[in-house]
């Protein structure tokens, strides 16, 4: 019998960083990341159920324009949206709003990561669920001279000062754009990575996330590089 899988979409008001971020016109696209978001979820084969989770009404409403059984539209508690918000407190709320085995949770700030990522990603977490993993985290992998506050190279294992960086130790900076888990690692394990997560290593492109102003900016020019306008 197939386990479901649904995935946890959160957005709150009040971007601080980049104005109206989720909801301002992206790469041609009206409703922005929001409505980017929606779509390359619903064009995915193997996410049975999307939670879009908001207290920004613009959001829901952008949302909203996509009828699909799949999609549930949840206004998310006050307290829960707020910059002071503890992580753990959305966290241990998540599994109170689906009853799926496992559960996906990323965001609209990674615009280029889209339905063929996610499919591949939920796939190599059921094939890896036997080999003892019980979630899987996006990540992107780092191979660079990196120094601790002393000046000291931090990811050298070998006996040479200046080894090659492929022979570098590597390091796995996560990319936001998926934390898929057992429904028992949120519950019993109150996270949303499990005690054995899976590294799910993407390339830079699909892994991009929009944090700043300039980030939007080259989000657009990567997307329309990539999908061309839409």
């Amino acid at each position: 019998m197939k386990e479901n899988v649904s995935f946890f979409l959160p957005t709150r008001k009040g971007s601080e960083r980049v104005k109206n971020k989720n909801i301002k016109p992206f790469a041609g696209i009206e409703g922005g990341l929001v409505e980017n978001k929606v779509k390359q979820l619903l064009a995915t084969k193997l996410i049975d159920e999307i939670v879009f989770s908001s207290n920004d009404e613009v959001c829901m409403e952008v949302a909203s324009k996509y009828r699909d059984s799949r999609l549930r539209i949840i206004e998310r508690p006050t307290e829960l949206c707020l910059s002071t918000t503890n992580l753990q407190d959305l966290i241990c709320y998540v599994p109170t709003v689906t009853d799926a085995e496992h559960i996906l949770w990323g965001h609209v700030t990674t615009p280029l990561c889209g339905a063929d990522q996610y499919d591949a990603g939920i796939k190599l977490y059921f094939d890896k669920l036997n080999e003892g993993y019980d979630s899987l985290v996006g990540v992107t992998e780092l191979k660079n001279f990196l120094l601790n506050k002393d000046g000291k190279l931090i990811n050298n294992t070998t006996n040479i000062p200046w080894p090659r960086t492929q022979d570098l130790e590597a390091l796995y900076p996560i990319n936001h754009t998926m934390f898929l888990a057992k429904r028992e690692v949120y519950t019993g394990q109150k996270n949303r990575i499990g005690k054995k997560p899976m590294l799910y290593v993407m390339n830079e492109l699909h892994s991009f996330d929009i944090d700043w102003p300039d980030d939007f900016v080259i989000a657009e020019i990567m997307y329309k590089n990539l999908y061309g306008n839409k």
